[in-house]
């Protein structure tokens, strides 16, 4: 007799979890001999810290493969395993091409770009794929001169080129979508090189020095399935005969036809959003969130986090995240992309603006913990802020905060910023906390750079913060302006049924920049939707 039998395992920190620590745990559980057990796969790996456990305990799932009978006793501690691979999450239609079929153009090589133009390659359509931006290699050089000596490049940048904004992140992979395409995106991620714990860790990241390779692997699989690649290739403006869309014009390329189009903008494609404006195309605007990156030394966070009190953070453990929020009056103050080990970078695309935001490597290895702080804004705030109240009303409340943020650093893409215990007692003193951002910082009164409607949530959030993380709130925090892409401040409609832009047809919209989409997995996944649908009306 044999059977799959799936269980949870509770397991300290400091328990072994090799597979000869498993076969006797779980022998144990099932009341069976360890010989009895014939193999055990992992399923998912999350860690449990709460404070009413006496350590920080990894909560396994497994799934076992058993020879022989279970006792009576233990029936209750398993239940039967899935004995087949799930179906598959989305059966999209095959399409035939000719030499004269115009292609399908997916504009903007990120998440949801890379993915839409694999799954629509990968069933037969031509695709064509163009991006504003450079590939991951040359792209990287560019950040690093804009790290080091304070030069940007505004369409080489974390933001635009090849893999998009969340290139330059935590690599996180996770998502509130309880969706069946998440096993679809994550497969294939590891697929094209990243490490298998994506498929089991309960927080999984990949990092931004890996997602470099996966990138890479991508696009080599792109290129063999016959889709085009155009680097430096920042769209123009749409063309349109009768309300259907009939290519773009592409700088450097010009007019390129198109059976359909995907407009796979990020959030920071503002120049984009004003030219489809300018043609009709349907746009309003959407609530999203500005604030601040904070930075704490990672120490501070894995102490209160695994309750160590002064002892170092133990090598069973990961460095420690954190989700805080909390809410004033209306408004919500939450942290956004938390990267432990991680460090803060600087995010501008344009000229004279200034951004930040955060990135880690897979091994997170820095002294530092950084996370946004952000407070929502709606598209009712804007007219009160001097910005106006139409569909890119929200792209000037960022552009305003962006360049305060730029004059407050003195130019070269300095970042201004304020200690954390600073801004909770009203008064900036001067000090920074030590910090590693480049290419510096310049310390400055945040009450000068953000709007009150910002600030002091900002204030609130942190002293409450402070309670729940000791030390949040101290001297050893700096906080950095201003963390102002979180999310687009735009949403393009489309149909409910074809995914079609109301009024375009054979225009589709996926991703971030079109306000569907926040970080890489959800955008990976409306990517994958949305190619379906250009599939089925290709049929």
């Amino acid at each position: 007799m044999e059977q799959r039998c799936r269980l949870e395992l509770f397991r300290a920190h400091d328990e072994g979890l090799e597979p000869s620590d498993l076969t006797s745990a779980v022998a144990d559980v099932l009341g069976v001999a360890p010989s009895a057990i014939q193999s055990i796969e992992l399923v998912r790996k999350a860690l449990d810290a709460r404070r009413r456990l006496k350590k920080p305990t990894w909560q396994l799932t497994l799934d076992a493969h058993i020879r022989g009978a279970i006792p009576r006793r233990a029936q209750d501690r398993f239940r039967p395993a899935p004995s087949s691979p799930p179906a598959p999450a989305l059966e999209s239609p095959d399409v035939k091409t000719t030499r004269r079929t115009a292609p399908v153009v997916v504009v903007g090589a990120g998440p949801a770009g890379l993915f839409a133009a694999w799954w629509l390659a990968k069933h037969g359509a031509k695709v064509v794929l163009i991006e504003r931006g450079k590939p991951v290699e040359r792209r990287a050089r560019d950040f690093g001169q804009l790290r080091g000596r304070g030069l940007l490049d505004p369409e080489s940048n974390l933001c635009f080129g090849e893999g998009g904004a969340g290139t330059y992140s935590d690599g996180k992979l996770t998502t509130r979508k309880n969706d069946p395409l998440v096993r679809e995106v994550l497969a294939r991620l590891v697929e094209m090189g990243a490490p298998s714990r994506i498929l089991v860790d309960a927080k999984p990241h990949i990092g931004t020095n890996l997602l470099f390779g996966v990138i890479k692997n991508m696009r080599r699989q792109l290129l063999e399935l016959g889709v085009t690649i155009h680097f430096e290739a920042r769209m123009n403006r749409i063309s349109t005969e009768g309300g259907r869309i009939v290519g773009v014009d592409v700088q450097s390329i010009g007019q390129l036809d198109a059976a359909k189009v995907v407009l796979a903008i990020g959030h920071s494609a503002r120049d984009t959003f004003e030219g489809l404006l300018a043609e009709g195309v349907p746009m309003e605007a959407k609530s999203f969130a500005v604030g601040v990156r904070a930075e704490h030394p990672q120490a501070l966070i894995d102490a209160a986090q695994y309750h160590l009190g002064k002892a170092p953070r133990p090598s069973t453990l990961p460095p420690a995240d954190y989700r805080l929020t909390h809410q004033v009056g209306q408004r919500g103050v939450y942290s956004f992309c938390m990267c432990p080990g991680g460090m803060v970078v600087p995010t501008a695309t344009e000229p004279g603006l200034m951004v930040v935001n955060g990135m880690s490597s897979a091994r997170r290895s820095t002294p530092f913990a950084n996370s946004g702080v952000v407070v929502q804004v709606d598209p009712t705030d804007m007219a009160a802020l001097g910005c106006g109240e139409g569909p890119l009303a929200g792209v000037a409340f960022q552009r305003m905060l962006e360049r305060r943020t730029f004059e407050a650093g003195q130019g070269g893409y300095r970042a201004p910023a304020m200690r954390a215990s600073d801004l909770v007692r009203g008064q900036a003193s001067g000090q920074l906390a030590h910090s590693h951002f480049r290419p510096g910082l310049v310390p400055c009164d945040l009450a000068d750079v953000l709007p009150p409607l910002i600030h002091q949530p900002l204030v609130e959030a942190i002293r409450r913060f402070d309670r729940i993380i000791p030390g949040y709130g101290s001297g050893e925090g700096n906080l950095m302006a201003v963390e102002s892409r979180t999310s687009s401040p735009i949403r393009i409609p489309r149909e409910p049924t074809s995914f079609e832009v109301p009024g375009f047809r054979g225009l589709f919209v996926s991703g971030e920049g079109p306000g569907y989409a926040g970080g890489i997995m959800s955008a990976a996944i409306d990517g994958l939707r949305v190619a379906h649908h250009v599939l089925c009306s290709l049929r």
